[in-house]
């Protein structure tokens, strides 16, 4: 697609909103092709505000549309602007192909936090929702679930400490790769071979980190150890970590502990008995979908009956809670299979049901077919309103959400719980409250001064182990990390 700007505008900004209307689109440098889909954006600043006008084409047709924003005490001049921007452009694009985005023009993964920060700024729930509504042209509904997921993590967090920090141990392995996979994950007997020497390379990283967390004196709420599918680890594996972890904090002071065992066909009942033993208070199984043709489709090597027996592992272990996610919109699956599915799970009464919506990353495999990205798309907007209507229903209340590009339908993923049983990890990582210190390859540290009594925006560095396993062995993890930790905390006075 070809995107061409006058004024002064952010380009990725103005991209992400053309991928509303034409997901999967790329954007390149060379001469339009005919028939390929464009964009014209003038953005103008004035005394009293900004005005956008924008044409949009595609197959021979064009529409437009234009805003005028007026300056605020509410928004910067660059938020001023992309409002004008967004505006025209959602109008035009309506025009044109005859469709009206439910998120409109809110492009960042984080809508929550959007109604959050109004929330800190003193704005009613119903004037926040208004502002979503009315500036961001997002649907009544939608505006209403993002307002409604901040008050509950408002309630939730309370103010954060600035001593407050949570970890994340990567296991990048598993046993298949799905189709719509796009981490850095290992599947190959000749990788998967790398397991123990990983393990060495880790329970070292993770010593290392817990060691600096108690130096600094800091208080680790959260522990997430996610992958890839952690429970690829044979018990003795699995002992190992964990054994290491509860050698270095008191794992029963931790609000939530997570082994992410995604993957029905990884899970036995000696893994969760260790799982157990060592403190894990929170699993992961994840069906996807409870249809068998759907899970043959994307690559999943198990059944629905073999997540059912999974599940009942996970309950007689005595884990205190469950999760289970499911996928709407995915190849294959309709509005009628999905419900089914979404209700046996409702049936089961787990602790946390996470609803995502089928998103689709330039590195999965699933990529390569042609109907595989979907603007409108198909029966998941039903299938998200079916949770979102049924959940609440049984007990269930949403308490974090997030979105993706390239989503089918633009739509989000939404995680529930019974009340007292939220997912605090997911919080803390999707809403930047505190800092995450990762371990392992292929994950990222993430260091959070959130500032809560300045009012001004959390100021956020990030250190990424290497991506691959094979450089985080030959490396022997990240040296410099404890050194950037460190750099971070006393620059900031956040020891004293």
């Amino acid at each position: 697609m070809k995107v061409q700007i006058e004024g002064n505008i952010n380009a990725y900004y103005v991209q992400m909103l053309c991928m509303i209307f034409f997901p999967g689109t790329n954007f390149k440098r060379q001469a339009q092709e005919e028939g390929e889909p464009s964009l014209f954006v003038r953005v103008t600043e004035r005394e009293d505000g900004c005005h956008a006008f924008a044409i949009m084409t595609a197959d021979g047709k064009s529409a437009s549309g234009e805003q005028f924003t007026p300056y605020s005490p509410d928004a910067t001049k660059e938020k001023t602007a992309k409002l004008a921007v967004g505006a025209a452009v959602i109008t035009a694009g309506g025009k044109l192909l005859g469709y009206r985005p439910s998120w409109g023009i809110i492009t960042g993964v984080r809508p929550a936090k959007m109604a959050m920060d109004w929330l800190s700024k003193g704005k009613t729930p119903d004037e926040v929702r208004d502002i979503l509504v009315k500036d961001y042209f997002a649907i009544p509904k939608k505006a209403a679930l993002a307002t409604e997921v901040a008050l509950c993590e408002r309630a939730l967090i309370g103010t954060p400490d600035k001593r407050d920090c949570s970890m994340y141990i990567s296991i990048p392995f598993c046993p298949s790769r799905c189709a719509y996979c796009s981490f850095v994950s290992y599947t190959s007997k000749r990788l998967l071979s790398l397991i123990p020497d990983y393990l060495t390379v880790l329970v070292e990283d993770v010593r290392r980190l817990l060691a600096e967390i108690r130096r600094l004196g800091l208080n680790l709420k959260t522990i997430y150890i996610g992958g890839g599918t952690p429970t690829i680890l044979t018990p003795d594996q699995l002992r190992l970590l964990l054994s290491t972890v509860a050698e270095g904090c008191d794992v029963s002071s931790l609000e939530e502990y997570t082994l992410e065992s995604g993957r029905p066909d990884t899970i036995t009942a000696e893994k969760f008995a260790v799982a157990r033993e060592y403190g894990i208070s929170r699993v992961s199984v994840n069906p996807q979908t409870l249809c068998d043709d759907v899970l043959k489709r994307i690559g999943r090597e198990h059944t629905a009956k073999d997540f059912l027996r999974a599940y009942d592992i996970a309950r007689d272990a005595g884990i205190q809670c469950i999760n289970t996610d499911l996928i709407a919109g995915l190849p294959g699956d309709n509005f009628t299979t999905f419900a089914r599915s979404f209700d046996k799970i409702l049936d089961l009464n787990p602790e946390n049901i996470t609803v995502h919506t089928f998103c689709v990353k330039k590195a999965a495999d699933i990529v390569h077919q042609s109907d595989v990205y979907s603007r409108h798309g198909g029966d998941a907007g039903k299938c998200v309103d079916y949770t979102q209507i049924r959940a609440p229903k049984r007990g269930y209340v949403p308490y974090y959400m997030y979105r993706q590009k390239n989503t089918v339908g633009n739509f989000e993923n939404v995680g529930f719980a019974h009340p007292g049983m939220e997912g605090r990890y997911n919080i803390y990582m999707m809403e930047e409250y505190h800092s995450i210190f990762a371990a392992g390859a292929g994950a990222v540290t993430k260091v959070v001064d959130y500032r809560p009594d300045s009012g001004k925006s959390p100021l956020i560095d990030r250190y990424f182990n290497h991506k691959y396993p094979f450089e985080y062995l030959r490396d022997q993890g990240n040296d410099d990390k404890i050194a950037f930790i460190e750099k971070f905390y006393e620059e900031r006075g956040l020891l004293g």
